[in-house]
Formats: C-alpha cells, structure tokens, sequence
C-alpha cells in the first residue's frame, strides 16, 4: 500500500494522519473530544477544538487516569493524563464500497483498563473481517462514574455518568467522521466485554444514544450493576470523606492522583463491605439514565436494534485465581452477597434468596459459591436481557465454554475474559502467557477464526454467521431459548441453563 494520501483523514476537527501497518491504515490517539481537565473535570464532553495543520495520530493518546488493576496489563510507559478523550482506528485498504464500522468499548470495572491495551489490537479482526475497527478510551473511577451532582454549589454544575457521556460521544464522532477512514457511518456495530459490554446495554436503555449505533454485542455484560441515586450518594460521601472535603465545591481543585487514590481505596473497600457491588457504576440519574437498564427492557424501552449477548461458562473462576474482591468467591462472601441483596430488595424477600440458593447442589462448597456468584453477575443479566430483547428484535445468545489444556488443569477454564483473545485474534499478549503450555494453539485458533467471522458477519449483515459450514445460530426466543455453545465444535443447545434460569426467576435481583 503506496498510497499516502489515504493516510491523511479529514476529521471535522481537523486532518489526522495515520500510518501503514501491513496491509491496513491505522490512525492512534485521535481526539474526539476536549481535555476533561479543570472545568471539564465531572461534566459531559465536549467537542474539540479545532487544530492547524495535519495532526500526527502514529502513537496512542494518553490513557484515563487510573490505579494499577490487577488482570489489567498497561505499558508503565503509558502516560495517564485527563487529555484522555481520544480513540484508534485499524481501516483495510480504501475500496468501491465503505467497511462495516466495529467499535469496541473495554471493560475493566468501570475504573481500569484503555483502547490501547496490546489484547484490543485490530490489526486481525479488521484484516480478516474486512471492517474498521475503533477502540476508544473514556473516564474511568470516580472521574468518570462518581456522582458529585448533589454535592456542589451553583458554581460547581457538576454532571453523572461522564464515563458514559464519554463512550457516546465517541460514537457520535464516529458517526460523523468514519466515512473518511473508509467506514460506513451508517453500519456501524458496537461490542464490548464486562463492563464495555454492561455499558452497552445501559446505553441502549440511554434515550440521548438513540440512532447512535445500529447492532451491539454485549460480552460477559453485569448488565444489573448499575445504581440508584441513594447509593451513588452514599460512595460520593465515603469519597469526599477519604479526600478530608466536607463538600464537593472543590472537587476540581484536588491533584488528580489523590482522586485515582481515593477511587483505588474504595474500589477495593466497597466490594469487600458488600460483596457483589462495585464502587463507581452508572447511575440511574432519572435524566441522561432514566431507568434501571434490565428493567427498561423488560417494559420494552430498550433502542430496536439486533443483539448478540451471552457469558462465559466459568466466569468466577478468575476472580479466585487472582484472589480479586470484585466477585464474591467463597461460601462467605456469597452469603453476605444474598443477605445485602435481602436488605437492599426487601419486596425480593428471603424466602425467595433461599430458593435460589438452594436450587444449587452444594452452593456451599467452593464450585457451588463460584457458581452462584457466576449466574447473580454475569449469567442471568445476559439471560435477563435476552428474555427481554427477543420480543422486540433480533436476538442472539451465546455461551463461551471453551478453554485450553492448561486453562482446564489450573481449574480455571472458560474464565471472565478468556473470549478476549479469540475476539480479536490476539493471543500471547500477557508477559508471561500459559495459555498453550500444555497444547491447544490449533484448536483455539479454529474457534478464534469462527469468532472472528460470527461477529464480523454481524457487523456486515446482522447476523452472526461462521460462512463455512459451522452450526447454524438460531435468533433466541423465549419459546425454545436457543444457545450457541462456542467450543471446539460449536452446538447449538436449547435452554441449557433451564433449571438455573428457572431458579432465578424473571425478577430482576440487584442492588438499588
């Protein structure tokens, strides 16, 4: 590729210029919005300003601020900076027609995590599916999910939900800039996993995301991890207490590492106090997030575009492995997990939480606690979702059960984001890397490749099809709930998970 000329992107702030990579175009680090600094600190984006000349866009922007995350591998080089708003784009060569656009949202709990992570790479998920992929950063912690809003003065004007504010305002700009870097503004696909897939699912609820994009796949997504206003009042007023600020008038005058150490305190103190919660989450706000996501689309709110969902069979696993406090892993923590929910869902009852644990055949051995905690997080949103979304639109559920020799022996197999590497086609990207130690490379690249043209199929027609004879994936329905299981060989199951399901019920269960 000698063309240079398509190196250079118009944006409506201005000419970025990328550069070749192979057999594609990459641009990194283009701003889509203003520095969040000073008066920008804990209010909505807005647009940038803009600039003279041909910006360079060859190496990645500067990160959200945040702490060191356990699981989250960032270049110690990368530099942290409230200038974070920019995102990165992988383009196949210019063609007769524009590319599918795939935009993807990182996970992370809401306080970790970049676009630039080496696992999100797109080189191979835009070569091999002939889309353009965007990764974006967006705040994170309490810059980006703190809820200061009833704790300022007239002169303060703080806003909720920046993170989200963020990753919307990053889908308008690729809506009104992508056709330059040879994608479809009107085709365009967001994906994401844990909570990059829960802030999918919210921002299909969001009434200002309306036409924003136009399919969505929601990976692994806490999709009931998101909070009611007597809560996010109750961690803004723990977090103020940690900065020794009797109110929130000068917020925007704290060094910004003394906020990432504040949110780091709480991010390990809320989850540890009430197991199952996290310390910075969307928060129904009742105006930019009207409602509790899960239960808007129950009342058939949710924005009528097609959906593929669904979850990992071993989810908690990792978060023993890694000795994390995000998910409750042991008997213990599990109970106090259901005994919070009692409290907090009084109308739930505990008769019902007992039912539910119950339905369980040992919830008090170490694989039961893990189970319990995998179905309350991650398995019964994604179902909830589902049940939901299908009466209204196109609908496609997964459940991700593969995993490597090695990943099998260490008891940790089809783990909370182990699909990330068979998404974007990018394995060996952790330091020290055991997923192969014991074999398995041939196999999981054919599941990868099926991924890879499941999710790009979608992107490109809206439906997820492998294209080479692999099982067919049924839309879900309520009737027959149908199930890919992704594995070696993908089959299609139907209600796999029917006495969990019917365990749990339709009723949401989740923090308020």
């Amino acid at each position: 590729m000698n063309d240079t000329d398509s190196l250079v992107a118009r944006t409506r702030a201005g000419p970025v210029r990328g550069e070749v990579a192979g057999d594609l175009r990459v641009w990194r680090g283009i701003p889509f919005a203003a520095s969040t600094a000073g008066e920008g600190r804990f209010r909505a984006p807005e647009p940038r300003e803009p600039w003279r000349g041909i910006r360079d866009c060859t190496r990645f922007g500067p990160i959200a601020p945040q702490g060191t995350g356990v699981g989250v591998q960032i270049d110690p080089e990368t530099e942290h900076s409230e200038d974070c708003l920019s995102l990165n784009v992988w383009a196949p060569p210019p063609g007769p027609e524009p590319y599918p656009v795939m935009v993807w949202i990182h996970g992370g709990a809401y306080g970790l995590g970049s676009g630039s992570q080496v696992i999100y790479d797109g080189t191979e998920l835009a070569r091999r599916g002939e889309v353009v992929v965007v990764t974006i950063n967006y705040r994170l912690g309490p810059l980006g999910f703190l809820d200061p809003s009833g704790f300022g003065d007239a002169d303060s004007h703080y806003e909720t939900n920046c993170g989200l504010r963020d990753q919307l305002s990053a889908l308008w700009w690729v809506r009104g800039n992508i056709a330059s870097f040879g994608g479809d503004p009107h085709d365009v696909t967001v994906f994401g996993e844990s909570s990059g897939g829960a802030s999918i699912t919210t921002l299909m609820t969001c009434p200002a995301a309306a036409h924003a994009f136009d399919r969505a796949i929601a990976q692994s997504p806490p999709a009931t991890s998101v909070y009611g206003a007597d809560r996010a009042r109750e961690v803004t007023r723990r977090f103020l207490d940690l900065l020794e600020l009797g109110d929130a008038s000068r917020l925007r005058d704290v060094p910004v590492d003394d906020l990432v150490a504040a949110g780091d305190a709480l991010l390990d103190e809320v989850p540890s106090r009430i197991p199952g919660t996290l310390a910075f989450a969307p928060v129904v706000d009742r105006v930019f997030l009207p409602w509790y996501p899960v239960a808007a689309f129950q009342k058939g709110r949710a924005h009528r575009i097609p959906l593929v969902i669904g979850s990992n069979r071993d989810e908690a696993s990792i978060f023993r492995f890694m000795k994390s406090a995000l998910l409750p892993v042991t008997a213990e923590s599990v109970r106090a997990m259901l005994d919070a929910l009692a409290v907090d869902s009084p109308e739930i009852g505990r008769d019902r939480l007992e039912e539910i644990l119950a339905s369980y055949p040992d919830p008090a051995s170490p694989k039961g606690a893990l189970a319990v905690s995998r179905d309350a997080a991650f398995r019964m949103p994604a179902i909830w979702v589902a049940d939901a979304h299908s009466r209204y639109c196109p609908t496609w559920v997964y459940r991700f059960d593969h995993a490597t020799p090695m990943l099998r022996a260490a008891r940790v197999g089809a783990a909370h984001a182990t699909e990330l590497p068979y998404v974007f086609g990018n394995f060996g990207t952790l330091d020290v890397d055991p997923t192969f130690w014991l074999g398995g490379r041939r196999s999981a690249l054919e599941v990868s490749a099926r991924v890879q043209r499941r999710w790009t199929s979608f992107a490109h027609n809206g439906t997820p099809t492998a294209l080479d004879g692999s099982t067919h994936w049924a839309p879900y329905t309520t009737d027959e709930r149908a199930t890919l299981l992704v594995d070696a060989q993908d089959a299609l199951a139907l209600d796999p998970d029917r006495e969990m399901r019917e365990a749990w019920g339709t009723r949401v269960v989740g923090f308020r």
